[in-house]
């Protein structure tokens, strides 16, 4: 590929390579048991034993064939590979749309919502609310691989989304995003490139700056967010490890189909009870980052923005859209306004976890579609 070359992509599993994973999970050697067997301590060996027998009779093919009906391209940006899925809208004056990704998932976040945001008429939607969409796997992640030097940050995927959007001739766009791809986003609104229309995300990872006065605006669900936070930091240890020694966990991630299954228990939400997302679709998730071997460019991303940059957190003044559902991390409002000053959009749902992509497509998307209509 010359440095700005688009050539299409598809996702291609080989038989060998199936047959691989089958003969892994066959073999598959569970660990000593915790007392009672539940969440409390990590993936449980009972979540794990009715995975592996699922996984085992998974349809990988269905899946592959469910992915590759969206195109698929890849590129080189700083010598990287960016994997992306690009869909079109009929509509040719639709909003140029770039969608981010979390962790530990990547572009299949997003399948549910293609249909929807490119074509709302077939819908029951307004062709002024369809969307070119656009949607990146980060450098490391899905088949946005190898990762070819350090230095990921989510403001260097930022200016790389953006080199793609204009390679792509869109001079205008938005962008929605969560969890890491949330912090794209964000990172999107600083940069605020000519023609950037704004950012929609479920999360801004805002938190209490020591300011006595902060605390005294705070509402209930507030109070709610902070226990919240407090409860994720309990249970994320991954992001520790991550940032940390990501080589040495990726080593076991890389080589157990199991292992990446259990270090993916966010998509169960540390099995507190919430999570909406099924198992066959975490099983896509974990099947593309498997056959990727994606486990030791997904942990680094940590340890690059894991860096100490000695400089206060950049003010994001882009126009902002966020969306809280019940079951993620509650941003609290306070703490948002003052690092991101031009929130315009505030929805509140009592349904949807953190893969809200992945457990209600289409009120996210409505949500999307809300954020940036009002914007014209």
């Amino acid at each position: 590929m010359t440095n700005t070359e688009i050539r299409p992509f598809r996702i291609q599993v080989t038989q060998a390579e199936l047959d691989d994973l089958t003969g892994r999970l066959d073999r598959t050697r569970l660990p000593q048991p915790a007392p009672g067997d539940t969440w409390e301590h990590g993936t449980p060996n009972h979540y794990l034993r009715e995975a592996v027998t699922a996984w085992r009779a998974f349809d990988w093919r269905a899946a592959e064939r469910r992915i590759n009906a969206h195109p698929h391209f890849v590129t080189r940006i700083q010598d990287q590979p960016i994997h992306f899925i690009h869909a079109r809208s009929p509509h040719e004056d639709a909003t140029p749309l770039l969608l981010a990704h979390t962790y530990p998932g990547s572009s299949v976040d997003y399948l549910d919502m293609i249909g929807t945001l490119t074509d709302p008429v077939a819908h029951g939607g307004r062709a002024e609310d369809a969307f070119h969409v656009v949607v990146p796997d980060a450098p490391g992640f899905g088949f946005s691989t190898p990762v070819t030097e350090p230095g990921w940050t989510t403001a260097r995927v930022a200016r790389a989304y953006d080199t793609l959007m204009r390679r792509l001739g869109y001079q205008r766009y938005g962008v929605h995003g969560s969890d890491h791809g949330a912090m794209v986003a964000r990172e999107l609104g600083v940069l605020a490139p000519r023609g950037f229309l704004g950012l929609h995300v479920l999360q801004l990872f805002s938190f209490p700056s020591g300011d006595p006065a902060e605390f005294e605006r705070l509402q209930p669900h507030d109070h709610a967010g902070l226990e919240h936070m407090r409860w994720f930091q309990k249970v994320g240890g991954y992001t520790t490890m991550n940032a940390g020694r990501p080589q040495t966990i990726a080593a076991g991630l890389s080589d157990s189909p199991i292992g990446l299954l259990a270090y993916s228990e966010l998509f169960n939400s540390f099995g507190n009870g919430t999570s909406l997302v099924p198992l066959d679709t975490i099983l896509t998730e974990v099947s593309v980052n498997w056959f990727a071997n994606a486990a030791a460019g997904m942990a680094r991303s940590y340890h690059d923005n894991a860096a100490p940059t000695g400089q206060p957190a950049p003010i994001n003044a882009a126009p902002t859209g966020v969306a809280v559902f019940a079951d993620d991390f509650q941003t609290i409002k306070t703490f948002a306004e003052r690092d991101n000053p031009t929130i315009v959009h505030w929805s509140r749902f009592d349904k949807g976890g953190h893969f809200a992509a992945l457990e209600v497509p289409e009120i996210l998307a409505d949500d999307i579609r809300a954020f940036f209509t009002a914007l014209r």
